[in-house]
């Protein structure tokens, strides 16, 4: 394993809501991960379970009111992002920690051309020159697969289709070959074909210049194919976590199972259905500090999950779970694992 080169330790980030600011939503709630060179890291979870704040958070874009990062430490080769000020930090974003945002419509600017957007950030963050800036610009557009990309350099986001929006955001985080690229899901808006494209233009990256991939998706193809590690994020906190072998074929707590059930085969009938995990993804303004926040949903629930806060267990090689009743699962484990193939 290369060597570390993101080091997140018990990171807690909260929003304050109401008119009082006094409603605490613990978005992240003791998050803790590194991720090396070169690894490409996957964050699983349903929607509002913390992934996109976690990653916001490390370039320290959640804003006051109502976002606040509480505590926890973010080192970059060793150095607290979180001591840096707005220059230091500005140093970073986008040249040596880039973000693949998931609402492209919003995070380009409407009245600026897409290739100035791309120019602008080459020039921030390289020596490179004004001219060779735009030939760059037309480049990455090409390589992201954007059509005639000479003409469509010189043209607004407004202009763009939501797929070319999100081509051209990619462009723009890997302009600057950064070192770690966060990846908020990256391919939502493509079709088929270019999300395919996309990926093996991120994976080329990784293999190019070692670049450390942190993945947040929905999609379990994706990450069997490209994570080498992953998270599953649930209530702000990571309850299993490893590399991706183990998570898949030997998974421990009972949300990570039901993600992998709740995959679509093609190879049953249509009269199997689709499995769901019951209930909703709970209120983070109401989940108790001390309990398992999947208790409400979890068929192997007792007493226990609804009064303590389950700790990380080591379950094998590097592979990590936060559950009191993983001793339960083996059965169901074994029978959808092996349906799964």
């Amino acid at each position: 394993m290369n060597e570390p080169i993101l080091e997140v330790q018990h990171l807690k980030t909260y929003f304050y809501l109401g008119t009082d600011m006094t409603t605490e939503l613990r978005a992240v709630d003791d998050l803790s991960y590194t991720l090396h060179k070169g690894e490409c890291m996957a964050i699983i979870g349903e929607s509002g379970s913390g992934k996109s704040v976690s990653a916001l958070s490390i370039l320290r874009l959640v804003s006051y009111p109502p976002g606040l990062i509480v505590g926890g430490k973010i080192l970059f080769h060793g150095q607290d992002l979180m001591e840096m000020d707005d220059e230091e930090i500005m140093k970073i974003r986008g040249s040596k920690i880039s973000m693949i945002f998931q609402e492209p419509s919003s995070a380009l600017n409407p009245v600026v051309t897409v290739g100035k957007q791309i120019v602008e950030n080459l020039l921030r963050h390289t020596s490179i020159s004004k001219e060779d800036a735009w030939k760059r610009a037309v480049e990455l557009l090409d390589e992201v697969g954007i059509p005639n990309p000479e003409q469509r350099v010189n043209q607004y986001p407004f202009e763009f289709s939501g797929g070319m929006q999100q081509r051209s955001m990619i462009a723009m985080a890997m302009s600057c070959n950064p070192e770690i690229l966060i990846c908020d899901e990256p391919t939502t808006a493509l079709d088929v074909t270019v999300q395919a494209q996309v990926l093996e233009q991120l994976d080329k990256l990784r293999e190019t210049h070692d670049t450390a991939l942190i993945f947040i998706t929905h999609n379990l193809g994706v990450v069997a194919r490209y994570a080498d590690t992953v998270k599953i994020m649930y209530g702000g906190k990571v309850i299993e976590d490893g590399p991706t072998d183990a998570i898949f074929h030997v998974p421990h707590h009972p949300y990570t199972l039901g993600l992998i059930q709740a995959v679509p085969r093609l190879d049953l009938p249509r009269s199997h259905g689709l499995h769901t995990i019951p209930g909703e993804p709970p209120d983070m303004s109401k989940i108790p500090e001390n309990c398992c926040a999947f208790a409400p949903r979890c068929k192997y629930a007792t007493e226990e999950c609804r009064t303590k806060r389950p700790q990380p267990e080591t379950v094998g090689e590097g592979h990590h779970c936060s559950c009191f009743h993983m001793d339960l699962l083996e059965d169901e484990r074994n029978e959808v694992v092996r349906s799964h193939g």
